[in-house]
């Protein structure tokens, strides 16, 4: 058995997150609520710069592998009404700010947000521009479905001022599509694709994936050949989650269907290759961008962040979350709104915040954060430097130290003194190493997929 074979073999079952946040969501508690909310974005200061992040938990089909916050619809009354909750939810919130904001980001999520009318998403996105001070550089993000996506769709988005559509794509090969419930051909992507760079929408994604049922390392190759024959700004490529017991409707998928752990290993790491080689600079854990696009000059000069979208270069004070599940960040804490869309409606009808649940950051918290950011990030970390910004010696991490020995001994981290970083060759673990900081994994362990 070779090292890495041997290192695999011991690593790559373990649970641990995926760390698009810290403290993660399983820790999240009802004894944060809508006047914690409330004073949150009351003491923001004047000046402050906003991310906004809006949910819209709406699809016209299920696909098999989702593991979103989403609900099934044919008719498109339950969207119109969300909608005009939506533009409630905006306006209560920003009654609460000390002044105008400036928003320097916008994320749409689901769901399938281009499920909304053309009339709808640009009353909404109005609305934002009336109540906050909208950067002329803002991003501004769409999830879409390459299935749905019309003409009519790409207008609206044009007129809404979208400047970056993802698409989940997940995988180009027919018989995966079928066993995820999925098919989306790849002339259909690329079309959709061209008519949104003809309207001057240039910045594309495309969410790819791999340990899917009945994928092979050969069907993932052919996906990533085939995505980049069309030529994304960003590919993201994430390992499905198999977790029936939290998503009902996985249950569709037979677990005898799905790569064994060496196969998913074999298919990140054959793809990623690809990618690379193909142009594009590999980003953390899973992304990648041409040279040219901001995430990869983010990387280049260490302000990429990670947060609930994944990796971004969001530079924003505070993300607000609006819609049924949306999660939020404040300097004090995080913030999720109530999941069930009936009661999020009636929290909205109210006046106040939606707020379910959250969790106000200790200052272990944010010293944790930062160096499991960091290692997210950048595959590396100077632990003292980090110590030093948040008033802390580095003698605290001593015990994560010793098991930062362990992991080095396996050749997943360099240790330099209290400098840390995990090599290239074992890019696919990070996860590991930035769990040696999560003081809270022990309790939430079994909530997590595996590392690879």
């Amino acid at each position: 058995m070779t090292k890495l074979s041997a290192t695999f073999a011991r690593y790559a079952d373990r649970k641990v997150p995926r760390y698009t946040s810290y403290p993660t969501a399983p820790h999240f508690h009802d004894g944060i609520g809508a006047g914690h909310s409330r004073d949150w974005i009351g003491e923001l200061a004047q000046g402050s710069s906003l991310s906004l992040y809006l949910h819209v938990p709406f699809c016209v089909t299920m696909c098999s592998y989702c593991g979103c916050h989403t609900k099934i619809t044919k008719r498109y009354q339950p969207v119109a009404d969300y909608a005009q909750h939506l533009k409630t939810e905006l306006e209560n919130i920003a009654r609460h700010m000390n002044g105008r904001m400036s928003v320097r980001h916008i994320a749409w999520g689901g769901g399938t947000p281009t499920m909304l009318s053309h009339e709808h998403f640009v009353t909404l996105m109005q609305t934002i521009g009336e109540l906050f001070d909208l950067d002329e550089r803002a991003e501004i993000a769409v999830e879409g479905d390459p299935r749905t996506l019309d003409d009519e769709c790409v207008r609206m988005l044009v007129e809404g001022g979208v400047n970056r559509v993802s698409f989940g794509v997940q995988d180009f090969n027919l018989h995966v599509q079928e066993a995820i419930g999925r098919v989306q051909s790849f002339e259909m992507t690329r079309d959709v694709t061209h008519r949104l760079w003809d309207a001057g929408i240039r910045d594309i994604n495309f969410d790819l994936m791999y340990g899917l049922p009945k994928q092979s390392t050969k069907d993932v190759m052919r996906s990533m050949e085939l995505a980049t024959r069309i030529g994304p700004q960003r590919i993201a490529l994430f390992g499905y989650a198999h977790v029936p017991w939290f998503k009902s409707h996985q249950r569709l998928i037979k677990e005898s269907d799905l790569p064994d752990q060496h196969a998913r290993f074999e298919q990140t790491e054959a793809a990623a290759g690809e990618l690379v080689r193909l142009g594009y600079v590999r980003i953390g854990l899973d992304h990648f961008a041409r040279p040219e696009d901001d995430m990869a000059i983010a990387l280049a000069n260490g302000t990429l962040r990670r947060n609930f979208q994944g990796y971004t270069t969001d530079p924003a004070d505070a993300m607000l979350p609006f819609g049924a599940s949306s999660i939020g960040q404040l300097p004090q804490g995080y913030v999720q709104n109530i999941t069930d869309i009936g009661n999020w409606k009636r929290k909205v009808e109210a006046g106040g915040p939606s707020t379910a649940r959250g969790l106000e950051f200790s200052a272990d918290d944010k010293l944790r954060g930062e160096v499991i950011e960091k290692i997210m990030c950048n595959l590396s970390v100077d632990l003292e430097a980090v110590c030093a910004a948040h008033g802390a010696g580095a003698g605290v991490f001593t015990d994560e130290l010793a098991q930062i020995d362990m992991l080095a001994r396996d050749g997943l981290v360099v240790r330099d003194g209290l400098k840390l970083t995990v090599p290239e060759e074992h890019r696919a673990f990070i996860r590991i190493v930035s769990a040696v900081f999560d003081a809270y994994l022990k309790t939430a362990q079994a909530k997590h997929s595996v590392a690879v």
